[in-house]
Formats: C-alpha cells, structure tokens, sequence
C-alpha cells in the first residue's frame, strides 16, 4: 500500500519540461583555475578559522550561550533540578527538553569549564568545515577545488559563524547535522536520514518542519526514526533529569512568549516597534502564504530536480520559521547555507540579484550605528535579518513560481503535437 501511494504521488504535480536544466553530474569537478584559487583561498581559510576560533571565541563576549547549557548539564550530573531559572532575566536560558539534556549530558562530565567550553568551540568549528567539504562534494565539485576553500572564507567572514563560536552554541553541529539529512536523503538512505534529523530536532525543534519533505514523498521510514528519535529519549530522560516536569509547566510558556530583545521575527519586530496587532497578523498571513505557494511551486521539481528542491524547499521551510516564528536570532541563518551553494547549479533562486540582498541582509556581520544617523543605524543594524529573510522567502516563491508557469509553453506545444498527429 505504501508502495503504491509513493507511485501515485511521484506522478502527481511533476515537471515535464525537457527544456529545463539538468543537476550536475555526482563526478567531482576540478578545473585548472582551482590550483590557482587554492593558492590564494586556503592561506586566508585557515587564518580566518584559527582567529575566529582562538582569539575571538576564547575571548568571548558578554553572551554567553555556553555557561548556560554547560552548569544545566552540571546540575543535571548532580542530581539538582535543571529547569531553575529566572526567565524574567534577559540572560540567555536553558531551554533543551529533558531528552535534549540526557543526549548533551556528557559535555557536562567535563569539570574545568574552560576546557569543555574549547572543545565546544573546536568541535562547532570542525563541523562547520566538514559541512561546507560535505556540501561542496554534494554539489558535485572535488574538495580540490576552489569551491571549499571559498566557501571556509565566506561562511567565516558571515555573522552566523562568527557569533556561533563566539557565544559558544551549537548551531555548528546542527549545520552538519542538516547537511548530513539532506544528503542522505538525496541518496535515499532514508532510516539514516530519519536519525540524523530525529537528533536535530531532540536538540532543536525548529527542525520539525523538515519532516515535510519525506512526508511528501511518503517516506515514511523517514518519518517514523525522525520521530522515534526524540521521543525515545524524552521518555528516557523523565526518569533521570530531576524535576523534568518543570520543562512543561516553566519553560515551555517561556518558549510560547514573543521578546522583545534579540529577536528578528516578524513577531519580535512587531513588539520591539509596537506595531498594531492587525497589521502583524496582515504580515503574518501574507508571508505563510508566500511560503505555501513557493512549497507547492518547488514540489513540481522534487523527481526531476531533487538536489535543487531538497536544498531550496528546507530552506523555506527555515527561513519561514526563523521569520514567523516566536524567535528569530540572526545566527539560525547558517542553515541557509545550503541555499547559498545552489548558485552552482544550472538553475538555483541565489541567480538573482535580489537573492544576494537577502543573503547580505541575514549573513552579514557589518554593524551599520553611525553617529551621524544614530537611529536610523540602530534600526537598519536590528531589521537586516528580518528584511533579508523576508527577501529570501519572496525570491524562492516567485522563482518557484516563475519555473512552473515557464513550463506553460511547452505544455501547449505538446498538446499542439498531439492534435496535429490525431
């Protein structure tokens, strides 16, 4: 019965034009130029990742997302309960469920704090690499070429990266995390890829929405491991994590609250300027619907084109939910890093100016506070997250769009053919 749904929904809403361009062969590709480009891009990679990772990161910064996460994981070893802070405190805050703290439970076993919190940041740092080898590997080019090292020095110079080793979080291995689903689901490796993702959204449950993608397909090996995964070990953890209840009845209303500080969602923007509660809701509806019809647009394209709509539907998919969501932190956009790589495909959103507005506006690490225009810099400094992710959703949908009605013609030729035969 599975089976037979998989053969009917692979039938239905798929592209037919034989005139669109074909993804890149798996063969990695090496040119001359890339002896050349790795000359002058590895010398500059890798002193960009030692002062990323051990000047600015050991530094640190007055955010510090590390020290909250590494004496909850303490209290956790300790037998003390967890979920015991003052959420009315803009410090960052514990906020892993209960099986998200049984999984991370042995960074705590580490007793001397600087030590874990290296490892941390050498460990974030590592994964942000081998996810950009990954990718470029992905995209059918050889690690040989320019292309890897080029994209160290770009995804280090960007705020995501920078201010992931900086405050010491986790988004790095979350972004290998998504790298590694996403590439075994384009080869089809769909219980692994069910784990994979059932770790990322244990830990971050923003992920859950790229659940859609194997739902689409009726994958549900997929599925069921994606799924599996989280609720194994939250079941597991209610009976070691002291007081795990407290998840439910503290933390999780906290989660539910729109802040008003660092946050770059449309809800987040619309309680830092007090805009009105209708025209929120007008914005709010405007942009799910953008989201939607760009799903549906790039659904077309998931057997003809998978690597392209793998990469651009989760990235929707992110972008909507960093956008709509509740919290938006301007560093979650090192998950649209894949979206970034689809230039180097024969079709990709990022072949479009616009594009690279939105990717400047939610990547950048530019501060733009003047003291000549003191509040109009503060503002386009806190909005370039939200405009550049409002961007990104407007330019996938429409060049989804665009690619399905260019399709219009061809169709009509084909029934013309068809006519003139009979």
């Amino acid at each position: 019965m599975t089976a037979a749904l998989s053969r009917k929904l692979d039938r239905l809403w798929v592209s037919g034009d034989p005139t669109a361009p074909q993804e890149r062969p798996a063969k990695p590709r090496r040119t001359p130029v890339d002896l050349w480009g790795n000359y002058a891009l590895w010398p500059i990679a890798v002193f960009l990742v030692f002062h990323r990772v051990f000047v600015l990161a050991v530094n640190g910064s007055v955010t510090d997302d590390f020290s909250t996460v590494y004496y909850a994981l303490r209290r956790f070893h300790e037998g003390v309960p967890v979920y015991n802070e003052t959420y009315h405190f803009v410090d960052p805050h514990y906020l892993y469920s209960p099986g998200a703290t049984l999984f991370l439970s042995p960074l705590g076993l580490q007793t001397d704090f600087t030590v874990a919190r290296t490892i941390f940041i050498v460990l974030n740092a590592l994964a942000i690499i081998c996810a950009l080898g990954l990718l470029t590997r992905l995209f059918g080019y050889s690690l040989r070429s320019l292309i890897f090292p080029g994209a160290i020095v770009g995804a280090f110079l960007t705020e995501a990266v920078r201010n992931t080793l900086v405050f010491s979080n986790i988004n790095g291995l979350l972004l290998l995390a998504l790298v590694g689903y996403l590439s075994l689901l384009y080869r089809d490796r769909r219980w692994a890829a069910g784990v994979v993702l059932g770790v990322a959204i244990l830990i971050k449950p923003i992920f859950a929405p790229l659940l859609f993608l194997p739902f689409v397909k009726a994958n549900w090996q997929t599925i069921v491991s994606a799924l599996a995964i989280p609720v194994f070990f939250n079941v597991l953890a209610w009976q070691f994590v002291p007081q795990a209840g407290d998840y439910v009845t503290r933390t999780m209303p906290y989660l539910g609250e729109v802040r008003d500080f660092a946050n770059s969602s449309l809800p987040g923007i619309a309680t830092y300027f007090g805009m009105p509660n209708w025209q929120e809701k007008f914005w709010f509806l405007v942009f799910a619907f953008i989201v939607i019809i760009g799903l549906l647009a790039l659904l077309r394209y998931r057997n003809s084109q998978p690597l392209l709509w793998l990469v651009c539907t989760s990235s929707l998919l992110f972008a909507g939910v960093f956008f709509l969501s509740s919290l938006g932190q301007m560093y979650y956009s090192m998950l649209l890093f894949p979206l970034i790589f689809t230039v180097l495909l024969p079709r990709s959103p990022m072949r479009n100016p616009i594009a690279w507005i939105a990717a400047y506006g939610f990547l950048t690490a530019d501060n733009w506070n003047s003291v000549e225009w003191i509040d109009t810099g503060r503002w386009f400094t806190f909005l370039l997250p939200t405009v550049g992710w409002a961007l990104i959703l407007v330019v996938i949908s429409v060049t989804a769009v665009m690619w399905v009605l260019s399709e219009v013609p061809v169709r009509k030729a084909k029934a013309h053919d068809r006519l003139q035969t009979a």
